[in-house]
């Protein structure tokens, strides 16, 4: 048994595939901690894991620029102060293994300190959007300078060092790999349910054959929208349709109007409601796109605040899969997405395609053994775990 340490950044789309990963891990016998913010703790401790609370996350907060959505992101990511209890956490745990998540430069930046393998987790695409990995990168820098620190290291040097960079996607969904990046490997989606989200009873019977679509925004607490959810009940409160809401636990259902048609939860099981679904509208988080295509059900982006978002919807809609719209779409605009890919056959044709693609996979089971293949190498060098 091994015992591994997962430096978390729990967002939205980020701490579900990680809890995935850490149960096949702890199926398979070993120790999985996470450390992180305080809003990671509770979400962690119900998934049956325990929880180191970073205690600094937001103690140097005042410095940072304010007014922004990415100010306490870029605290607790980034602080000198989170930065050396992370060095404290790792010493007194001593696991055989680090695995950080690939937006935690606070983390990324001491990982060589660490002296152990250590293995990046991305939840989404690389290739496809590296360049805006490097951008959100120079931003945090940039915050971190204007709060008195020193500026951090490019994208660059924080990655390609690690024994492993795991990304939760399909290689075959992401784009042509930048030479000198040989230490990416794809371990497919992973489609993990925190425990909140069990299966719903919907007031429609299975024999009801009216479409039924599934809107679902961010559950981060930092992509908070009351207004989006609106905008997308407002746009199809009129049509021929059964409407259900997954507000993620950062909307209130009694914040927004619900239609005559639709039913708003906090949470849900998608999986359940996708075999019903004739349509998605989403924020083109990476899991809720992943999961739609795996149930071939075709989509209606509109990208929110993470940056990874737009690239999302972007391939949704060259694999011919759903349409993405702009982020301040309006509800007429919604409406008119909604009917013309419901109208369509050949969007749902392409998810199906996707469908058939990802059958069969198990990112969580792949991911596992690339951790478990970073420990049998030591740290001293790369290859991809067997299958």
């Amino acid at each position: 048994m091994a015992k591994f340490l997962w430096l978390n950044w729990s967002g939205g789309g980020n701490l579900p595939p990680s809890l995935g990963v850490a149960r096949v891990l702890r199926e398979r016998g070993h120790e999985v901690a996470f450390a992180g913010r305080p809003e990671m703790v509770p979400r962690v401790k119900t998934a049956g894991f325990r929880a180191i609370e970073v205690t600094e996350a937001y103690r140097q907060l005042a410095g940072y620029p304010q007014g922004s959505h990415l100010t306490r992101m870029a605290c607790y990511l980034t602080s000198p102060a989170v930065e050396a209890q992370l060095q404290s956490i790792v010493a007194a745990e001593d696991p055989q293994a680090v695995l950080i998540d690939g937006m935690f430069p606070a983390a990324l930046l001491h990982a060589r300190d660490f002296a152990r393998p250590s293995a990046v987790f991305v939840h989404t695409f690389v290739f496809r959007q590296l360049d805006m990995w490097r951008r959100i990168f120079a931003t945090f820098s940039d915050m971190r300078q204007k709060a008195g620190y020193s500026p951090l290291p490019g994208l660059d040097e924080l990655w390609r060092p690690r024994d492993r960079l795991v990304s939760t996607s399909l290689a075959a969904f992401d784009a042509a790999p930048e030479p000198g990046w040989s230490n990416v490997v794809h371990a497919g989606p992973v489609l993990e349910d925190e425990k909140f989200a069990v299966p719903t009873l919907l007031p429609w019977g299975e024999a009801d054959e009216t479409p039924l679509v599934l809107i679902s925004f961010s559950t981060g607490f930092e992509q908070r929208d009351v207004g989006k959810v609106q905008r997308a009940l407002d746009a199809l409160a009129g049509e021929p349709l059964h409407l259900v809401a997954t507000t993620g636990g950062i909307v209130a259902p009694n914040e927004v109007a619900a239609p005559a048609n639709a039913v708003v939860l906090n949470y849900a099981a998608h999986d359940p409601i996708l075999e019903r679904a004739s349509l998605v509208v989403g924020h083109g988080g990476h899991g809720t796109a992943m999961r739609a295509m795996r149930h071939g059900v075709p989509m209606v982006v509109i990208p929110g605040l993470a940056g990874d978002q737009p690239y999302v919807a972007a391939a949704i809609e060259e694999w011919g899969a759903g349409l993405a719209l702009a982020a301040d779409a309006d509800a007429a605009t919604i409406r008119e997405a909604a009917r013309r890919v419901l109208a369509d056959p050949a969007f749902r044709t392409n998810a199906r395609r996707r469908a058939a693609m990802l059958a069969g996979g198990d990112g969580a089971a792949r991911a596992a053994m690339e951790a478990e293949a970073l420990l049998a190498a030591g740290g001293r060098g790369w290859a991809p775990a067997a299958a």
